[in-house]
């Protein structure tokens, strides 16, 4: 079996068997979404990029431990979050550098091009200025698109925890962001945020 066609577990199994290849596949794999799970949580590339680092080098140490109580994402994913906080915690100063408005291959027309970088940067805002705890749960149910039960795992706190974070966060979401919901469209208004928005709506997951 190639490491292509090998399951995450049997990656982990094999990383921790001596395999020097098999990590290199399993972040292949998952990159781009841990990636996004940290410039979320930071809002910073450096910092999201120094925390993926920091988070696949306690994996990549921490991988023979491994004994599949959870899958290899959600374990992946917890390395990943508690690295976000951890960097959270330590620095003075909250960042103001705004996500990119568009990546590539998404082309935003010229007439909507001022209005959808305001919504970002009111959205962005408004995330940066929640405590970690209910950002953190916001940022993985909310924006990434997990559910409760996935999102408790990642945390490693209760399921309730989860619902009780996110609608204090969304409740103070909503205050800033409630004059977004009178838009006309939501064209104007990007996927993630459109379902920060609606974020109340997934409290019942």
């Amino acid at each position: 079996m190639t490491a292509a066609a090998s399951s995450d577990a049997d990656l982990i199994a094999a990383h921790a068997a001596g395999d020097p290849h098999a990590f290199s596949e399993l972040v292949k794999r998952h990159r781009d979404r841990l990636w996004a799970v940290a410039l979320r949580t930071l809002r910073d590339p450096e910092e999201a990029a120094d925390a993926l680092q920091e988070a696949f080098i306690s994996a990549f140490r921490a991988a023979a431990s491994f004994r599949a109580e959870s899958q290899v994402t959600t374990w992946l994913h917890r390395i990943v979050v508690n690295a976000c906080l951890d960097r959270m915690r330590r620095r003075q100063t909250r960042p103001t550098v705004p996500l990119p408005e568009a990546g590539p291959g998404e082309p935003v027309a010229p007439r909507d091009a001022m209005a959808e970088r305001e919504t970002r940067l009111v959205v962005q805002e408004a995330l940066a200025e929640l405590p970690e705890e209910q950002r953190a749960p916001i940022v993985l149910v909310d924006v990434e698109g997990y559910s409760v039960a996935e999102t408790a795992q990642i945390l490693g706190i209760a399921e309730g925890t989860v619902k009780s974070r996110c609608a204090r966060g969304r409740a103070k979401l909503a205050k800033v962001l409630g004059h977004l919901r009178n838009q006309s469209a939501d064209a104007n208004v990007p996927v993630t945020d459109v379902q920060v928005q609606r974020g109340r709506q997934l409290e019942e997951r």
